[in-house]
This record gives C-alpha cells, structure tokens and sequence, in this order.
C-alpha cells in the first residue's frame, strides 16, 4: 500500500523501514506535519501515517478523501487530534497504536519526578560552569512521601507500583474505573477532592476528555497542599498553563515537570534554537527554577518506536487486505 507518512523524524524513518521489511508497504516520507496547507502532498495516497500534532479536521478529511486516502494510520495513542465523526461520515478508517511501550513512559515520568525532586537539571547546568555548589540544590525524598496518580491505565498503574513498592511511597489513584489488583497492593483509591487535599506529587495519566481538560486549574491549586509538585507526561490540556504560573509565583506550587504542553503545536519536535518563540505562556513557564520541560520524549525509546512501527504497519495491511481493524477507533458514543 502507498503511505505518505507526515511529520517524519529521522527515527521514525529508521524505525518504520526496519519494520517495512515484513510488510513492503511503499512509504513516502514527508517532513511536514499535516494540516490544511500541507493536505495536498497526500493526493494519491490511499493511506497517510501522521502523529500527536498533524491536524486531521474535517477540513483536513474532506481534502484527504477528495485525493483518494481511505485509512489514516496514528502512530500514536492519543487521536484528540482527528475527528473521528467527520472520518466517519466520508468513510475513512483511523486506526491507532493504543499501547506500544507504557513502562517507556513510565520510567521517563519517575525520571522527571526524581531530576526535579532532587534538582538534577540544576546541578548538571551547574557543573557545566565548573560550579560544584551545592547551595539551592536540598531536595526531598521520595520515600514515605503521599502521590497522587490521575489515571490508571497501563502507564498509570507501573508509575503507581514502581512508587507504591519502589519507592515506599503512599500512593492515592483517581480513575472512574479503579483498578482492583492496585488496591491489593495496598494503593488507595479516592476522589479528586480527597487527592488534591492530601497529595504531596500529582502525576497525570488519564486521556484528554471534556472532564478532564484542565484537571489541573485555578481552584484544583487553591485546594492542594502548599508546595505539591505536579508531573505531566500524559496530555498538555490537563493542565491550565497560565493558573500554574501563578501558583509557582505564589509558592503554592513546590514545581513542575512537563514533557507536554497544552500548546505545544509548532514548538515541540522542532529545533527552534535560532528562532524568537512567540509563544509568551511557555517562555514564562521556562523562567523559574523549579521547572523542568521536555520535549514530548518520554516514548522515545528503541523498543517504543519499534512497536509503534510493527502495529502501525500490520493495520496497514490488514486494511489493505480487508481483514478486521483490532485499533480502529470510532467516535464516541458508536
């Protein structure tokens, strides 16, 4: 099948060739993310392959069937991204990669928490001065302390073990659907208002939904223990940009570890280094000292990008040969 992958990367490149070899799709590599400017490089294509920040609107869809594409292929998780009840309506397929390595994520989210925690980031930047001070950099333990895990799907529930027996954490679980092997393991399943009161670290784990768009907010930082530490590896909508800034400036907020960003479109997976970031929320989140900002990496792993490439290709094929889609996602409520 002809594929134009967009936004390509040279480890996606890497990663989807060596797969390639299994299936011998014809992968067209495009540089450019998705969107409305970009839709015509797809003409022709009876598939595209796009990510997190391709735009895949109505708009987008309209121009993808009219060019002959019938499967748009996420390799990815997260589809807030496309809307899925206008794919359905023209009859275009979306298919997703919904799990390829939740212990890549995982790990990456105890790293963040640790290298802020213990101000890590701080004391590399240091000794690259030759500065080996230790003033500023006292940090906390990890041990015995209270964490607070939104979400407890696959990546949710290893962040949530390796703190619980790990670390010897006390972790609290929010999720509508609690998960009973976690709850025999000694975590505690609670209400949001009960996490936000008692919890000393809140890590997200949960979907971008209407209900949990800006979890993180104004009121949520009101409530919360002074000095909570908030780590994000899972949705940047999650949380409100702006309430955060001021709750680092008000020290209500101990810091922060983001490796997303509600507005990260444009700005994430590019090398803007030479350029003027225009985008005055983020170049003031990056000011203070107790935050810590990633750049969307924390699937970025040989193994990760190696199932991504092995699922996203084998629902290529099996589209392409007219057999069930196992990933193929539906609008809500269908």
């Amino acid at each position: 099948m002809r594929v134009a992958v967009f936004g390509t990367k040279t480890y996606d490149r890497q990663s989807l060739e060596a797969a390639n070899t299994r299936f011998g799709h014809a992968l067209t590599f495009l540089e450019p993310r998705l969107d409305a400017d970009t839709v015509p490089l797809a003409h022709g294509f009876p598939a595209v392959c796009v990510f997190v920040n391709d735009l895949v609107d109505a708009t987008v869809l309209e121009a993808l069937h009219a060019g002959g594409t019938r499967v748009v292929a996420l390799r990815c998780a997260g589809h807030n991204n496309v809307d899925l009840a206008a794919a359905t309506r023209l009859g275009i397929a979306v298919v997703r990669v919904p799990a390829y390595s939740p212990h890549a994520v995982a790990e990456f989210t105890i790293g963040l928490m640790l290298a802020l925690d213990r101000n890590i980031h701080r004391a590399w930047a240091r000794t690259r001065d030759n500065n080996f001070a230790l003033d500023g950099l006292v940090g906390r333990t990890l041990h015995g302390r209270t964490v607070g895990v939104v979400g407890t799907g696959r990546i949710g529930a290893i962040v949530a073990r390796a703190l619980r027996l790990g670390f010897g954490c006390e972790v609290l679980t929010f999720d509508p659907v609690p998960d009973e092997a976690l709850l025999a393991e000694g975590v505690r399943s609670v209400d949001r208002a009960t996490l936000l009161d008692q919890a000393e670290i809140i890590s997200l784990h949960c979907p971008l939904t209407p209900e949990t768009r800006h979890f993180i907010d104004t009121d949520a930082i009101a409530r919360a223990r002074p000095g909570l530490m908030i780590v994000n590896t899972s949705r940047g909508a999650l949380i409100d940009t702006t309430a955060v800034i001021e709750g680092l400036k008000s020290r209500k907020l101990g810091g922060v570890a983001l490796d997303v960003y509600e507005q990260e479109e444009g700005l994430f997976f590019e090398d803007l280094s030479n350029e003027i970031i225009q985008d005055d929320v983020f170049q003031r989140l990056l000011t203070f000292p107790n935050v810590l900002v990633t750049g969307h990496q924390a699937y970025l792993t040989a193994e990760a990008l190696a199932a991504i490439a092995e699922t996203t290709l084998a629902s290529l094929g099996d589209f392409e040969a007219g057999r069930p889609l196992a990933h193929q996602l539906s609008p809500p409520g269908t």
